[in-house]
């Protein structure tokens, strides 16, 4: 068990794990019958020029790569740069999502290989400006809102935020698999398995005004928090799995 521990907070150890674990998100990929809603408003963001922030609830985010086009005649011009922890599960997911063409964010404006390495003394501030600039560059910002610790499927004010002081609309979006395990985690975390039936849901834009006093920033959270649970919800829907 010991060693095990050892290795899983390696950095060899962390290396391999996410090279597994995205040879498994791609079988799955590839062994799933999909069910695709409103795939093309995807597709239009991707041709357009604005950036956009991409959003999906904790506890589905395992199969996000599912719904990124990542093959040669399907890679977009734009990349999705997600925002990831230093702490606790953060190494893993950035390992595991840097296989299928994603940067990660984590803090800093300085940039190492291919992402933007932390920086301990500035992390918040420093992710904030950079997912700006790379959203008025036209980018993808990938988020979870109730990550890392929770609570689950309720909308961080951040998200808001950042909408506001980039201008790029906010997009929800929920990839699930029929079969699947749930991990007793703060989130119920999804491990999709192979062999299934699987959604994914995409809601409309969202655009948030920049200027807005607090009851309608409140108003503008929860109409993001409220589309964010009716793409998890329609996305359960199909084979009668409601969180």
């Amino acid at each position: 068990m010991h060693l095990g521990k050892g290795l899983m907070n390696s950095s060899p150890g962390q290396a391999l794990f996410g090279f597994l674990l995205a040879w498994y998100i791609r079988l799955v990929t590839r062994t799933t019958r999909w069910n695709i809603q409103n795939g093309q408003i995807l597709t239009d963001l991707l041709l357009g020029e604005r950036g956009f922030i991409l959003i999906t609830w904790h506890d589905s985010l395992m199969m996000i790569p599912a719904g990124w086009p990542n093959t040669k005649s399907t890679r977009p011009t734009k990349t999705l740069h997600s925002l990831v922890s230093r702490h606790g599960d953060g190494e893993l997911v950035a390992r595991t999502l840097r296989h299928f063409g994603m940067v990660m964010v984590r803090g800093s404006t300085q940039r190492g290989g291919k992402d933007y390495e932390p920086d301990r003394q500035k992390g918040g501030a420093a992710a904030m400006r950079r997912m700006l600039k790379l959203l008025r560059d036209g980018q993808v910002i990938g988020l979870t809102p109730d990550g890392p610790r929770g609570p689950a499927r309720q909308l961080s004010a951040g998200v808001i935020s950042l909408a506001q002081m980039s201008g790029a609309p906010i997009v929800a979006v929920s990839i699930v698999t029929e079969r699947h395990r749930r991990l007793r985690s703060w989130d119920k975390f999804r491990i999709a398995l192979p062999f299934s039936r699987g959604a994914m849901v995409f809601a409309r834009p969202i655009s948030v005004e920049r200027r807005l006093g607090e009851p309608a920033r409140e108003a503008a959270r929860l109409r993001v928090e409220a589309a964010m649970n009716q793409v998890t919800d329609t996305a359960g829907l199909g084979f009668g799995d409601l969180p």
